[in-house]
């Protein structure tokens, strides 16, 4: 995942027209700065050409270009004065269904000037990607959508700006990366195909937009590079988390999960790639228990269980008092309960090893996670044995994907030499825990690696590098897509992940438990 310089802003010195040489400004501009990336063609458009020559003569045919493309398509987006310490600025948009992220990035040194985040707007409209596109389904309800987002990037790449004294004139490309659906409605693209039958969407590669055309309140003149999706299910915010790992240039094998409504998980290296989808995500994500919600402060992160005495040890986000629990944290906790012997193989609570931490409530057993005097709420924070469940149907699930993709391919877990965790699910799991009560195959630790925000880190790294564009293509390239739900053994294996760690318990071999 090294970082490659070689931006965008290009410095181009052409030698001054003579009698000798009558070349046309834009024909001159275009030869010496195409010889110098390495293109064929470097298109020029009408506007622009209206002011070469004025701009040319004035800066003695030496000027900054900043160009974006790939293979034979290229582009002057514009030429700055070569004199001034101008500041060419890009963007990188995490478009999530939940949160936007943006980041400005300086052209030319790759520098991060800025970040920042907010709740997408549409949120306001539909909480979920289902009841956006059923929306939008209805008169003006595209717009309605398209102009909330796009209305919140605006704000908030202007607050960012400020921030970082540039002008919103002064961003020349954006790079912005999401699943599908969030790229149609930020396009005002109907979406409507991508979840119905045989869903597909109304576009796969948007490939490179003005941003006047988006209604994006920067340059003009602005390249907007939407990141290509691979069918309804497997987006863009995925293919940028895919270039960001590497997975252009790595010899090695290596597999790349997120974790979010569904589990999405590519598998491969430089020369062939394998990738699918599956529901997977909410459990995981702590999204089905009643305490269950997304990391903030308060929010329990980890659990430790002392094998010996069965006392919690409990950490929340910012140590705050604990208020319910997240993915990671839900992960951890049911890992500590098999380990110390208060759940079974099957992932019911054992009476005699919980103890007084175990209640009826509503005619179902509850384990109190944080006893009232110590929660934010007043209250116990209790998990339900169906929070269990739940929990071990999606872990069984995210297992069986992992196993079927491995099988389809025809190779093993233990050919896996970098195994990536993705969004913020992956920035907290401990691969220890997830090993424990069978999520992730039985792997050195050392074979773990969390990504973070890898849907942003793509984009921001597109706006770094030359070869950014085509790399991401060679990956989209690549891929094939593996359905499941045709997949006959599919059933049989996620039956057998169904227990803790597996049914086969030989294929977690460092998984412990006392006695």
């Amino acid at each position: 995942m090294a970082t490659e310089i070689n931006g965008w802003v290009v410095d181009v010195y052409m030698p001054p027209p003579s009698l000798e040489d009558n070349t046309a400004d834009a024909d001159r501009l275009e030869k010496v700065l195409a010889a110098k990336i390495g293109a064929g063609r470097v298109a020029i458009n009408l506007e622009l050409s209206r002011k070469l020559p004025e701009k040319l003569r004035s800066w003695q045919y030496a000027c900054k270009c900043v160009v974006f493309g790939a293979a034979g398509r290229w582009q002057l987006i514009d030429v700055l004065n070569p004199h001034e310490q101008f500041a060419a600025a890009g963007l990188a948009v995490d478009l999530g269904t939940t949160r936007v992220v943006l980041r400005i990035v300086d052209l030319q040194t790759g520098e991060n000037l800025g970040q920042s985040a907010f709740d997408n707007p549409q949120i306001e409209i539909g909480p979920d990607i289902l009841t956006r596109i059923h929306y939008a389904d209805k008169p003006e309800g595209l717009g309605r959508l398209h102009s909330r987002i796009i209305d919140g990037i605006n704000a908030a790449a202007a607050d960012l700006c400020q921030s970082a004294g540039i002008d919103p004139g002064q961003i020349f490309l954006a790079a912005v990366s999401g699943n599908t659906s969030m790229t149609h409605l930020f396009m005002g693209l109907p979406a409507g195909g991508i979840i119905r039958e045989p869903y597909i969407p109304a576009v796969n590669a948007p490939g490179v937009m003005r941003a006047s055309e988006l209604d994006l309140k920067v340059n003009d003149a602005a390249a907007v590079f939407v990141f290509p999706n691979v069918g309804s299910y497997f987006g863009g915010d995925l293919l940028s988390g895919a270039y960001y790992a590497g997975f252009h240039e790595n010899e090695q094998v290596a597999m790349l999960v997120d974790v979010g409504t569904n589990a999405e998980v590519l598998l491969g290296n430089r020369d062939w790639l394998v990738v699918c989808a599956g529901a997977a995500g909410p459990a995981l994500e702590g999204g089905v228990s009643e305490i269950g919600m997304t990391a903030g402060p308060g929010v329990i992160d980890s659990v430790r269980i002392d094998p010996e005495t069965r006392e919690f040890e409990i950490h929340t986000i910012d140590e705050k008092p604990p208020r319910g629990i997240c993915g990671s944290g839900m992960i951890d906790l049911a890992a500590q309960l098999f380990v110390s012997g208060m759940l079974d193989i099957r992932g019911r609570l054992v009476p005699e090893a919980c103890g007084s931490r175990l209640k009826e409530q509503d005619d179902m057993r509850h384990l109190v996670v944080a006893f009232a005097d110590q929660s934010a709420t007043g209250g116990d924070l209790t998990i339900s044995q169906a929070d269990i469940d739940s929990l071990i149907r999606s872990k069984a699930a995210m297992y069986t994907i992992l196993e079927t993709i491995i099988g389809y391919v025809g190779i093993s877990f233990q050919d896996i030499e970098a195994f990536y965790v993705a969004g913020t699910f992956g920035s907290f799991i401990r691969p220890r825990s997830a090993i424990s009560i069978g999520m992730i195959p039985d792997l050195p630790e050392s074979t773990y690696c969390s990504l973070g925000n890898s849907s942003l880190e793509g984009a921001a790294r597109l706006l770094q590098s030359r070869n950014a564009v085509a790399a991401v293509e060679s990956i989209k390239e690549r891929m094939t897509y593996l359905e499941l739900n045709v997949n006959q053994d599919f059933m049989n294996r996620f039956s057998a992940a169904k227990f803790l760690p597996h049914t086969d318990a030989g294929r977690f071999p460092s998984v412990h438990r006392p006695g």
